[in-house]
């Protein structure tokens, strides 16, 4: 198991521990959650987890089937782009505030992530590359210190992580994606917040335009 997230002040840990586990992908999309499996897992009790099941239902990561218990809700393609449509505008403010609040040992470690990125996509390491992704990103919002961006941002990432991982698997994105990443590292190192705006939405803008290309092949291949 992958070590525990942070847990926000004030939030359920539990809740808290099984979003990271659909965000992580360690539960797919259609896959039942059994209660007392979670409670095994985690080390909690069934009503615990039975009540997180219902706050994560409310934020649409979990639907419950009559007389079935619940499961990891499959996002269709439209809404993962809608999602990522959102995510665009705030993480484009969170580029913006960790512009205005990295310090220069927070620009080291973006600087390690940047040669780990390029190195990753220089050996054709693929899932190297997207963890170094998902830790960019993460380590953006924190820097911010846009605490409720961060929350509304775990959970869309969690709606949309199918979409995200199949992404990430496209024959050449890496090498797309890298520049697009490397021009927000840039920005944030060189306390541009406007510069790291762009950069951070350009690079989501272009995350739309890919899903847009896969659900137009889908359609196609439908029609």
């Amino acid at each position: 198991m992958s070590a525990a997230p942070s847990i926000p002040p004030g939030s359920d840990p539990v809740v808290e521990v099984i979003r990271a586990a659909i965000v992580r992908g360690d539960y797919v999309p259609d896959q039942r959650l059994v209660e007392v499996d979670l409670a095994e897992r985690f080390s909690v009790s069934r009503g615990a987890v039975r009540s997180a099941l219902l706050q994560l239902g409310n934020e649409g990561l979990v639907e419950r089937i009559p007389n079935r218990g619940a499961r990891v809700r499959a996002v269709p393609l439209a809404e993962a782009i809608e999602i990522t449509e959102v995510r665009m505008v705030v993480e484009g403010l969170c580029a913006a505030k960790a512009a205005q609040r990295v310090t220069d040992a927070e620009i080291a470690e973006l600087r390690e992530i940047r040669a780990g990125m390029i190195g990753a996509v220089e050996a054709g390491e693929v899932m190297v590359y997207s963890r170094l992704n998902n830790r960019l990103h993460r380590r953006l919002v924190e820097l911010s210190g846009q605490a409720t961006a961060g929350g509304v941002l775990e959970r869309l990432r969690g709606q949309s992580v199918r979409h995200q991982f199949r992404l990430a698997l496209q024959p050449g994105r890496p090498a797309v994606s890298l520049p697009e990443h490397l021009a927000v590292i840039d920005a944030v190192c060189g306390r541009d917040p406007v510069a790291a705006e762009q950069a951070a939405r350009g690079h989501l803008g272009s995350v739309i335009n890919e899903l847009r290309k896969i659900a137009n092949t889908a359609s196609s291949r439908a029609s």
